[in-house]
């Protein structure tokens, strides 16, 4: 049968245009079937949900008044930092309010761990923040020898503090380059990559891997420091101070930059603990809460260091913050290599770790905030129950009260300013 034959009655051969669902659709062409209908193409892409609201809040916001529209940042734009989409109700060139849109990237981490042992854990958890890996393995693991009891060799506390500060330095660098290029800066994101890469590869020499290190183990670490990774270290400590202020003065002389950031995105330290922000976020609205001195953890309490805090809770005062906290970890840095011990670094540790029944909670530091693990041991080999506390899921609410009544262009300098990472917000 032909698809002449097949034609629908009635119908001629040429293109017409039909009702359909959602309004006119076009027949596929004036040679193939004209009774065979094609809805809009796929790449329209509605800002309003396809079902009813599911909550007042979704109603009250899709619900347009005179003069307002509604416009997609995302998921593909290049400035969410991630799969995340932003629809956006604008008046004019004005943002009212906005809706982050999330879940594009879930991969179902803390079930596939509930899935997996103890060891296991440690490399499903690398990839939520892969900015800063090392940190998404210390709390599990954290909470994992909490659960077996295990004391972790002094050596290897102070190679973990070691390695996390050098993660949150490079974290911030690139911090740094983001915000200038979401801006509209090229030139301090490639001064960023010049300093991350230096970190990199001084990591790689110890842990093997560039990005997702896995490197962290129940009962310590799994290498010791190579000579390969002390020699990197002490070049880079030669010149590390110096280059972050030559790049922090390369954006703080910046004319444009002070002003698109300077009083944009405003939130006081009250408003910012009610919506449960936590990090450099927090801590520039004049918040001291950092979680290396609220709840000490590891070797932190024996080291001298400042919590840098600001007090007016702009997109400024969070670079500046962060640009400060890159000057403290490189001070822990170099307490760090001055006082190490000598010895194991690692606990004699059973090859199939079976903890005892119970629970456990540990929390870190990471360089978006508290980042946090709860675990639940059943007796097995594999915990029963894992939950990932992310911090950038936290900050990410803040996102609508900072960005109502900016410009379109400066919500998106407010959304670099909170510094997210979507892997571990849909984790």
């Amino acid at each position: 049968m032909t698809a002449t034959d097949r034609r629908a009655p009635g119908a001629d051969a040429g293109p017409a245009q039909h009702m359909g669902r959602s309004g006119p659709t076009q027949s596929v062409g004036s040679g193939d079937d004209a009774g065979i209908f094609v809805e809009r193409p796929a790449t329209i892409w509605d800002a309003v949900p396809p079902l009813s609201p599911r909550s007042e809040r979704e109603a009250e916001f899709y619900a347009l008044r005179d003069g307002e529209m509604l416009l997609n940042l995302g998921p593909q734009h290049p400035s969410t930092h991630g799969v995340l989409r932003v629809v956006v109700k604008i008046r004019g060139e004005n943002v009212v309010d906005l809706d982050p849109v999330i879940g594009y990237l879930h991969r179902g981490v803390e079930k596939i761990c509930e899935s997996s042992d103890y060891h296991m854990c440690i490399s499903q958890c690398d990839p939520l923040d892969y900015i800063s890996a090392l940190h998404n393995e210390w709390a599990p693991v954290m909470a994992f020898e909490k659960l077996f009891d295990v004391q972790v060799p002094r050596r290897a506390e102070f190679i973990r503090v070691l390695v996390a500060e050098l993660n949150r330095i490079y974290s911030h660098n690139l911090f740094m380059g983001w915000l200038a290029l979401d801006i509209g800066a090229l030139t301090p994101v490639l001064y960023s990559f010049i300093e991350r890469d230096e970190i990199v590869e001084m990591l790689a020499a110890l842990t093997g891997q560039r990005i997702l290190f896995n490197y962290m183990r129940v009962g310590g670490v799994n290498w010791d420091l190579s000579h390969e990774f002390m020699s990197r270290l002490g070049d880079w400590m030669g010149h590390a101070l110096r280059q972050v202020e030559a790049n922090a003065t390369l954006i703080n002389e910046n004319e444009i930059f002070v002003k698109r950031t300077r009083g944009l995105g405003v939130i006081d330290g009250r408003t910012a603990t009610a919506l449960e922000m936590t990090g450099p976020n927090l801590r520039a609205s004049g918040v001291p809460f950092d979680v290396r001195r609220a709840h000490p953890f590891s070797v932190y309490p024996e080291l001298d260091f400042e919590i840098p805090v600001r007090e007016e809770g702009d997109t400024y005062a969070r670079y500046l913050v962060r640009v400060d906290e890159i000057k403290q970890s490189i001070r822990i840095i170099d307490q760090l290599i001055n006082t190490m011990p000598d010895g194991p670094v690692m606990a004699k540790m059973p090859r199939r770790i079976t903890p005892r029944p119970g629970r456990a909670w540990a929390a870190i530091e990471s360089p978006r905030g508290l980042y946090g693990c709860y675990a639940i041991s059943d007796g097995t080999n594999h915990p029963y129950r894992m939950r990932i506390h992310d911090p950038s899921f936290n900050n990410l609410q803040s996102l609508g009260p900072l960005s109502e009544g900016a410009l379109i262009q400066d919500a998106i300098a407010v959304l670099a300013s909170l510094d997210p990472v979507m892997g571990g917000v849909d984790k």
